[in-house]
C-alpha cells in the first residue's frame, strides 16, 4: 500500500516538471544574461555587472547564434560567482535579447 502511494506521488511529481527543451536556447540564453545583469550587480566599486568579460563573451555568442557556448559560459560565470543557476523559464517571461533591459 506503502509503495503504490510513493509511486503515484512520484509520477505526479515527474508530470509537474518542465521538461528542459521546452524554453529555445535562445531564449535561455537571454534568460541567464538578464539574470547575471539584475544579480550579479552590486553597489560595492569591486562590482563588475555587465562589464564583466566573461558575461559579454556570453552575451556575444548568443547573439551570433552559438547559444550552447553562451549557456555553457554563463552557467560557468553564474556558478563562479556563487550563484544558484536558476531553473529554466516559460518562453513568454523571457524578454527577447534586443530588449532595452539589455541596453540594446
Amino acid at each position: 500500500m506503502e509503495i503504490v502511494a510513493i509511486l503515484v506521488a512520484a509520477q505526479l511529481a515527474q508530470a509537474s516538471v518542465i521538461p528542459q527543451g521546452s524554453v529555445s536556447p535562445q531564449a535561455r540564453c537571454a534568460q541567464l544574461v538578464a539574470y547575471y545583469d539584475r544579480f550579479g550587480v552590486g553597489r560595492s566599486n569591486n562590482s563588475d555587472g555587465r562589464r564583466n568579460h566573461t558575461r559579454i563573451l556570453a552575451e556575444h555568442y548568443c547573439l551570433e547564434g552559438n547559444f550552447d557556448r553562451g549557456i555553457a559560459i554563463m552557467e560557468d560565470l553564474l556558478r563562479n560567482k556563487a550563484f544558484t543557476v536558476p531553473p529554466t523559464a516559460q518562453p513568454e517571461t523571457v524578454p527577447p535579447l534586443e530588449s532595452p533591459e539589455y541596453g540594446v
